[in-house]
């Protein structure tokens, strides 16, 4: 059976160098988790702002000067245009010199890049959102876009573990939509130290327990560690769900974005071109992604 991903977007401005980054200045750093930061940043150029398009699910390539670039997936949505918020975890050079960076500071931006989530296969049907630990960064973007077109899809589910509170990504505001009478978010910590926690405490596979899944008629959304998915997935496959409505955001080491270094190759594919998205299909053809 085929993938269900669809095209990457794309536009003129953007392909006409596809290797050129364009400035972007940080409007807002906000420290989520210890070394978990979300950056709110807005081209200086504004038609290039009002160019630029994205998909849930796909990255950008940041890039800081003297210092070099990473990928970092997009944590908004496109339906709310203006700003992007990336959610950059403290882990090499780029990401320790954009910590030192403040407010008003200038960074470079190119893309967008990959395949994001097949958003509109997905509208009509009910979507279901898995995440453990970092996973929530790239989901966080498909989440925004479903509710904010809330009409457009049938039931929405968020399923969201972490270790502790202190280490849940967007704690505040995903607290806040436990009482939205439109999604169901069901949010769980391994342990909580400080019994401070009022929602569940239990590893993330026990939150369909809480649930309410038509596979018949529903898409997931994965991403997490490893373990994530090994338990997760299973669980999907218990209940019937098709593979090709299994969409796993999977990211690998990338360096350019345009499938021309081979960094982020899993066999005869390249992550940045024809990932992060991949259904459950690529999986069992590229055992390796996973």
């Amino acid at each position: 059976m085929p993938s269900a991903i669809e095209a990457p977007v794309t536009d003129a401005v953007w392909s006409a160098n596809p290797y050129q980054p364009h400035a972007a200045r940080i409007v807002r750093i906000y420290n989520m988790v210890e070394n978990n930061h979300l950056f709110t940043l807005r081209f200086v150029d504004e038609d290039i702002g009002l160019s630029f398009r994205h998909r849930p699910g796909q990255f950008a390539m940041l890039s800081i000067p003297g210092t070099g670039e990473a990928p970092i997936s997009i944590s908004s949505s496109p339906s709310r245009p203006g700003v992007l918020e990336l959610c950059v975890r403290r882990a090499g050079r780029v990401t320790n010199a954009l910590y030192r960076m403040k407010t008003n500071d200038l960074v470079g931006l190119r893309g967008p890049y990959g395949n994001g989530f097949p958003v509109t296969e997905i509208e009509g049907h009910d979507l279901l959102l898995a995440a453990g630990g970092l996973g929530m960064a790239p989901l966080r973007s498909l989440l925004w876009y479903a509710l904010d077109n809330r009409d457009r899809f049938g039931r929405v589910t968020l399923m969201y573990g972490a270790r502790t509170p202190a280490d849940m990504l967007f704690r505040e505001e995903l607290v806040s939509l436990v009482d939205r009478t439109d999604m169901n978010c069901l949010l769980t910590v391994d342990t909580d130290p400080g019994s401070v926690w009022k929602n569940h405490v239990g590893l993330l596979p026990g939150l369909f327990d809480h649930a309410e899944i038509d596979a018949s008629r529903t898409f997931a959304a994965v991403c997490g560690p490893p373990v994530v998915y090994k338990f997760i997935l299973r669980k999907l496959l218990d209940l019937g769900f098709r593979k090709d409505r299994i969409l796993m955001s999977l990211e690998r080491r990338m360096k350019c974005g345009v499938g021309k270094c081979g960094h982020c190759s899993i066999g005869y594919k390249y992550t940045c071109l024809n990932g992060p998205i991949f259904t459950y299909w690529d999986a069992i053809n590229l055992p390796e992604m996973i």
